[in-house]
C-alpha cells in the first residue's frame, strides 16, 4: 500500500547540504548522490562531499576510539576522512556547523529490514540523527545478475529527495530509502513508504576445517508482507522512517 506523504512541510529549502557514504569517496554511488542533489531545481545549497577514504561497507556504527582522525581536503567541499562512516558524519558536524541535511549512499547494495543495524550507510545518519540533523540514508538493491546503472540511480533520488526533503522529521527520525533492481526498459518505480521489515536475515551456515561461512542467499531472505524488504524486492522505492526513541 502506498501511504500519504506526512504532513509536516518544511517550507525553507535547506542551505547546507553534506554527503558520505561507507563505500568511500572514489565509489561511483557518491558521484551519483552529489549529481541528484545538484539537480534538485530550486536548490540553491552549499553541497559537501566527507566520505572515508577507502571501502567500509558493513562497519555498522563504529567509532573512532582515541587519537586523530585523518582529513584529507581533495577539492573545494570534498574531504577524504581516515575514519567510518559515523566518524564522517562527526566531522562533518565540525565541517559545517549549519549543516542541514546528511545524506549517506547511493550504496552499493541494499540497507533494507534487520540490514540497518550493521550498514554503515545507515550508521552514519543515524549519527546525525543523534546530533539532531535530518538525515536521509539511500541504498540500491542489487538482484542478482544485474548491475547498477548509476545515471538512473541519480535520477530515481532525484525523485525521492525532492519528496523527503520537503518533509520535517521529528528529532530521533531519519529516513530510510532503497531503490529496486530494475531492467533498463522498466519505468519510473512508485515511491511507498512502508514500515522496515523485522525478519531476520539469512542464518544458513557452515562450519568446515574450522571455517565459519554464512551460506544463506540475500535475495531469499524471510520479509514481512508490505514492508521494506517486500516493497523493494518487489519493484519499488521503498521510503521507511526510522525512529531511534
Amino acid at each position: 500500500m502506498t501511504a500519504p506523504a506526512p504532513a509536516n512541510v518544511t517550507k525553507t529549502a535547506p542551505s547546507t547540504i553534506v554527503l558520505t557514504n561507507d563505500d568511500g569517496i572514489d565509489a561511483p554511488g557518491i558521484d551519483a548522490l552529489h549529481q541528484a542533489v545538484v539537480s534538485l531545481s530550486g536548490r540553491d545549497a552549499t553541497v559537501g562531499i566527507v566520505a572515508p577514504d577507502q571501502h567500509l561497507s558493513g562497519c555498522s556504527h563504529q567509532i573512532n576510539r582515541g587519537g586523530a582522525i585523518p582529513v584529507a581536503q581533495q577539492a573545494a567541499q570534498r574531504y577524504a576522512i581516515g575514519g567510518t562512516p559515523a566518524d564522517c558524519t562527526r566531522v562533518a558536524n565540525h565541517l559545517y556547523p549549519q549543516l542541514d541535511w546528511l545524506l549517506a549512499g547511493i550504496n552499493s547494495g541494499g540497507n533494507l529490514g534487520a540490514d540497518t543495524y550493521v550498514s554503515g550507510t545507515v550508521a552514519a545518519v543515524r549519527e546525525a540523527t543523534l546530533l539532531r540533523i535530518p538525515a536521509i540514508a539511500i541504498s540500491h538493491y542489487k538482484a542478482r545478475h544485474r548491475s547498477i546503472n548509476w545515471q538512473t540511480a541519480a535520477q530515481q533520488t532525484a525523485r525521492v529527495l525532492g519528496v523527503l526533503m520537503d518533509k520535517s522529521l521529528e528529532p530521533g527520525q531519519f529516513w530510510n530509502v532503497n531503490l529496486p533492481s530494475l531492467d533498463e526498459s522498466a519505468p519510473d518505480p512508485e515511491i511507498v513508504f512502508c514500515s522496515v521489515c523485522t525478519q531476520p536475515l539469512p542464518t544458513a551456515s557452515s562450519l568446515e576445517s574450522g571455517r565459519f561461512r554464512y551460506t544463506g542467499i540475500y535475495q531469499d531472505r524471510p520479509r514481512d508482507p508490505g514492508a521494506d524488504v517486500d516493497v523493494c524486492f518487489a519493484g519499488s522505492i521503498s521510503v521507511s522512517k526510522v525512529s531511534l526513541w
